[in-house]
């Protein structure tokens, strides 16, 4: 069938919005009407369709046939790939196929092509001998991508209060034409022209990354609007002069203008030497002696970003040196002011070269909103964040257009593909981008299978990856350059092999282009050094060829070697498979949690811990999967830690979820709250036993006889508090019941510690706070997580029994009921500033979150205008030397807002303290008192790097005895502080709630021992021996409780509480 003359043309199937043809019906009358023996070209058969471009009618017109039968073709076009049921036996086919870099997704269609013996061509590889694709759609993107960039901000301007001209505009299919299109922006442009821009959004300025196709065809678009390019360089001083206009109250002043500004990679990073200057081939072969500087020196004047640039090859630091560090910087950004309104990745590079653009868009939405403040996503343009778009087929919109471009081009190549019997009889450029032949694939493409079988985003091959034993030797290896286009791949690969070596892939980013090189991490190993030093030296040849060898720059490879590690096989081998834990999220906690975790099993395992483990335990590993929404933060958390690997999972993804939780033993969850239910139901599914962090609310609650009746243990509330407050308070309990217990006089009963005590009062208290030297401000607070969600928690109202009654106490008057806290074994601690001032803030109106009047006109005002308004004084000629804290203090007690002075003082301290009284304008995401707030607080209240957090927990029993016997105060008070562990910090807060997390795991893995415990414990002058007895725990099926439970179960928090006590978190006892 291959070579027969006849060409069929496939219906596009895969999205309703893709109308390009690979063919008009001008191409088809020249290849048919040609002469076949000129052409190549006997028929040409269409599968009908209603959709595209062009109509059935003009390719009959032509002569094509119409008929959804193509099995008479010998080879068979489309543009994007088709059904998989489409796909015939011994044809050759032609398409964007997305599967030479071994793309997980379109995998099922390479097994389906090989299955039906066919043969598949990429339109993709088809080159020049220079290197350059012939066969490319770039311009249209950037073109179409760009005039639904602008529709998108009009649209997105307007929901920030602005009217501007980029609302008059459509979307680019909703132009018969290219040209038609054009003439809508410059309608757009006269108007901003004639009529002007806000200037409360202006400058505004379109960043371009990239110089390519995609970057050229956004420009000539941007370029029909009035408008100036500036240099990088300039930028700061573009604002500075925006600046001064709206200093020298022209704030009615309209723009007439946009700006524009091309970046390159020499603009995004700069050597981490500052002796040495830019090298682009020094940064292409080795980005990690690079750091990012787009955020410093390029983000913070710019309005909006048009990406050209896909992501370049990352760097030791697991992120690309190129990559826009928006996911770690723009809150940040944000917070200072930045007018970044929206991103548009034309590339639609998911996940590359800015992290939180981690899903594409459609052409009938093509835009989400993304919060930076809580890492939300939101399919409105109303609202805190950056737009984004990301539309994989942007080129369809001017279908017309595309496919006249395409055509002219591929037509060129038709007669040879069409006619040929013989792959070895077509053009080089032809061949090369020949994937499959008669159901093989081809010798270039050889890599695909290998790196398949290799592929670390195969779930059960990451689980594999933990439980499989090593080669005795291996090293960690990073490849750079053009390793597909240029097959390069192959060549290391067949290295690799032939020395009797074996690899993993570890890491994989491909280049979306010609001019962008791919890089892959391999971990490689043998059984012999030798073996691996060779294997070493024969990469570092290819990667450094000799003078004589020629080479271009387009075939050159760059090399990076790790480590070796050696693994001690025959003790592998006796070790028995480890228990495997699943921890959800990646925060701060994480990491304590998966270091305690990795530690049991392995010579580093503390001593104190291997106490408290059977034998058979001690020689169980524990492997750790750390699972986050992104990648990178996973990675972050398992940097440096052995038997851990890091994964990316959507927990909302089903499938994904329980084909993890199912190759697990036990999972953590960190999360927050309301993902746990999810979680839950696919762990009691598989009868895995699930811990948590949190309160056991509602949804937990009704799972509780599900997972009784599964045999599965849900273990929550293993934090700080609920956690080790619970914990401690339920152990001092189990203490305080010797005491209680009716004494009748007996001496047997004395001597065991029976008194007949009554319990008159317990009070706990437990909270995260600033290290004494990190208390530096008024408030004597500061925050490691959003103000927003402390400042809420502070709103809700609360109970408590007192002298046997419940006291309810409301929201509003919660900081207010806040009692002052002296602690006798810490007299350096006087915890009493918090509520009083939180309590007055509230009364003066910054926590109100109504929208503000003041903050929704398009002149912003400044902070020291919003406070003269919370305090009711409208005098606007006040002079700047009044505005201090005696004044401010003033104002508040004349007001009424604070019943003593000390406390107003204190408040206007904190105030000022805020910069509250300063001009700086407020920013337009803020629409309500709460939002100034929380940014203040954001900015004025955050740890520095070198700042420590810590801890403190305190319980309080006091006993009531008979017969003229003292009353007795027992106390008990935990003090931890954050923690540097070399060049890593801790805070607290994280070991404070992770260790108990990874204890409540280790209880569900059966690995402590079951021994006998005698607890020694000082109360007064009695002695108590309370002998605790436990066996092995939850995996065994011998701890009892099931369902939903707390740790407030002897079996549960007493070795729990031992280990924590282990592990250095003391608790400080005493009795007055």
């Amino acid at each position: 069938m291959l070579g027969n003359g006849v060409v069929g043309i496939l219906s596009e199937s895969t999205n309703k919005w893709e109308r390009r043809v690979p063919l008009t019906p001008a191409h088809c009358a020249r290849l048919l009407h040609g002469g076949s023996g000129k052409t190549g070209v006997a028929r040409i058969i269409v599968q009908p369709s209603t959709k595209r471009i062009h109509h059935d009618a003009l390719y009959e017109d032509v002569g094509c046939e119409i008929s959804e039968d193509l099995s008479e073709c010998g080879f068979i076009l489309g543009i994007k790939q088709p059904q998989l049921e489409m796909i015939l036996p011994d044809r050759a086919y032609a398409f964007f196929s997305h599967t030479h870099k071994a793309q997980k997704e379109n995998m099922p269609l390479l097994d389906k092509v090989l299955a039906e013996r066919a043969t598949l061509f990429d339109y993709e590889l088809i080159a020049g001998d220079h290197g350059k694709r012939l066969l490319a759609f770039g311009k249209f993107a950037g073109r179409a991508g760009m005039i639904d960039f602008l529709c998108g901000l009009g649209k997105r301007f307007l929901n920030l209060g602005y009217s501007t001209p980029f609302l008059s505009l459509g979307a680019s299919y909703m132009y018969f034409s290219l040209a038609a299109a054009k003439a809508a922006v410059i309608s757009v442009g006269e108007e901003i022209a004639t009529m002007g821009l806000p200037s409360s959004i202006c400058p505004l300025v379109f960043v371009f990354t990239g110089a390519g196709n995609v970057s050229q065809g956004a420009r000539e678009i941007f370029k029909l609007l009035p408008h100036t390019f500036v240099d990088p360089s300039r930028l700061p001083d573009l604002f500075e002069m925006a600046r001064d206009h709206t200093q020298d109250g022209r704030t009615s002043k309209r723009v007439y203008q946009v700006y524009g500004c091309v970046v390159t990679s020499e603009d995004m990073v700069e050597h981490k030497d500052p002796t040495k200057f830019f090298d682009k081939a020094e940064y292409y072969a080795h980005p990690e002696n690079y750091k990012p500087v787009f955020h410093e020196r390029i983000a913070p004047f710019t309005s909006a970003i048009a990406i050209d640039t896909p992501s370049v090859p990352f760097s030791d630091t697991g992120c690309s040196a190129a990559d826009l560090p928006f996911t770690s910087y723009l809150q940040d950004l944000m917070r200072k002011g930045c007018p970044l309104v929206g991103i548009s990745d034309i590339t639609c590079d998911v996940g590359g070269s800015i992290e939180f653009v981690n899903q594409t868009t459609s052409i009938d939405s093509p835009f989400i909103r993304y919060d930076p403040n809580d890492n939300s996503y939101h399919h409105d343009m109303e609202g805190n964040g950056i737009i984004c778009s990301a539309v994989d087929i942007l080129p369809t919109e001017f279908a017309r257009e595309a496919s006249q471009h395409f055509g002219d081009i591929l037509s060129q190549f038709i007669g040879s593909l069409a006619s040929s019997k013989c792959l070895d009889k077509l053009p080089a450029h032809l061949k090369r981008a020949c994937i499959v032949y008669d159901g093989a694939v081809t010798s270039l493409f050889e890599y695909i299978p290998r790196m398949r079988n290799s592929d670390i985003e195969d779930s059960s091959q990451s689980l594999q990856t933990l439980q499989l034993a090593k080669m005795k030797y291996t090293k960690l290896i990073s490849l750079s350059g053009h390793l597909f286009d240029q097959f390069l791949i192959n060549e290391a690969l067949d290295i690799i092999e032939a020395a009797g070596g074996s690899f993993h892939l570890v890491k994989c980013q491909v280049g979306q282009s010609a001019n962008v090189m791919s890089y892959s991490e391999l971990e490689i190993g043998a059984e012999d050094k030798a073996v691996l030093d060779k294997i070493i030296d024969s990469l570092t040849s290819l990667a450094n060829p000799s003078e004589g060898h020629v080479n271009s720059k387009h075939n050159t490879l760059s090399l990076k070697v790790g480590k070796l590690e050696e693994t001690d096989t025959e003790k592998e081998n006796e070790i028995k498979k480890g228990n495997v834990v699943l921890i959800l999220g990646a925060g701060r906690v994480c990491r304590p949690a998966a270091e305690f975790l990795t530690s049991i099993g392995r010579g580093s395992s503390k001593k104190w811990l291997n106490s408290y483990m059977t034998d058979e335990s001690k020689e169980k590993s524990v492997c750790v999967i750390v699972a986050s929404l992104f990648l990178k933060d996973a990675e972050e958390i398992t940097e440096g830690i052995p038997n851990a690997t890091a994964v990316q999972l959507d927990i909302m993804n089903k499938e994904n979820l329980c084909n993890y939780i199912s190759q697990v033993d036990v999972v953590i969850s960190l999360l927050p709250p309301s993902c746990h239910s999810i979680i839950a139901s696919a762990c009691i599914q598989f009868q895995k036993h699930l811990i948590t962090a949190s309160y056991v609310d509602d949804s937990m609650s009704k799972m509780d006889e599900l997972a009784k009746s599964s045999g599965v243990t849900i273990l929550c509330e293993m934090g700080l508090d609920p956690g080790i407050a619970a914990r401690t308070g339920k152990a001092m309990a189990l203490i305080l019941d010797k005491l209680i217990q009716p004494y009748d006089g007996n001496e047997d009963d004395q001597s065991s510690g029976i008194r007949g005590g009554k319990i008159k009062s317990f009070t706990s208290y437990c909270g995260g706070l600033p290290s004494p030297d990190a208390a530096n401000n008024p408030l004597a607070y500061k925050f490691s997580w959003s103000p927003a969600g402390a400042i809420r928690a502070g709103r809700n109202p609360a109970m408590y029994k007192y002298n046997g009654e419940i006291v309810h106490v409301d929201g509003d008057k919660l900081y207010d009921s806040a009692s002052k806290l002296r602690l006798t074994d810490f007299p350096a601690f006087a915890l009493e500033c918090f509520g009083e001032i939180m309590g007055t803030l509230a009364r003066i109106g910054f926590f109100d979150t109504e929208a503000t009047p003041t903050l929704q006109n398009e002149t912003r005002p400044t902070y020291r205008t919003f406070l003269l308004a919370l305090l009711v004084f409208h005098t606007k000629d006040l002079a700047e030397s009044i505005i201090d804290e005696r004044w401010i203090a003033d104002r508040i007690f004349a007001l009424g807002l604070s019943k003593e002075r000390e406390a107003a003082l204190k408040t206007a301290k904190t105030i000022v303290f805020l910069g509250f009284h300063e001009k700086a304008e407020i920013p337009t995401s803020c629409q309500c008192a709460f939002d100034v707030t929380c940014l203040r607080m954001e900015e004025r209240l955050a740890y520095s790097s070198t700042e420590k957090d810590m801890v403190l927990l305190h319980h309080e029993v006091e006993v009531d005895f008979p017969d003229g016997q003292p009353t007795e105060k027992n106390r008990a008070t935990l003090l931890e502080f954050g923690r540097t562990d070399g060049v890593r910090s801790y805070t607290a807060m994280a070991l404070t709630v992770g260790i108990p997390a990874a204890i409540g795991a280790l209880v569900c893995s059966c690995l402590l021992l079951c021994s006998r415990v005698e607890l020694e414990i000082t109360l007064g002058k009695n002695y108590i021996n309370v002998a605790l007895s436990y066996s092995q725990l939850l995996l065994g099926n011998n701890i009892k409780a099931k369902g939903v439970i707390r740790p407030l179960d002897p079996e549960i928090y007493v070795p729990a509480l031992e280990i924590i006590e282990a592990y250095g978190f003391k608790l400080l006892e005493n009795i007055d």
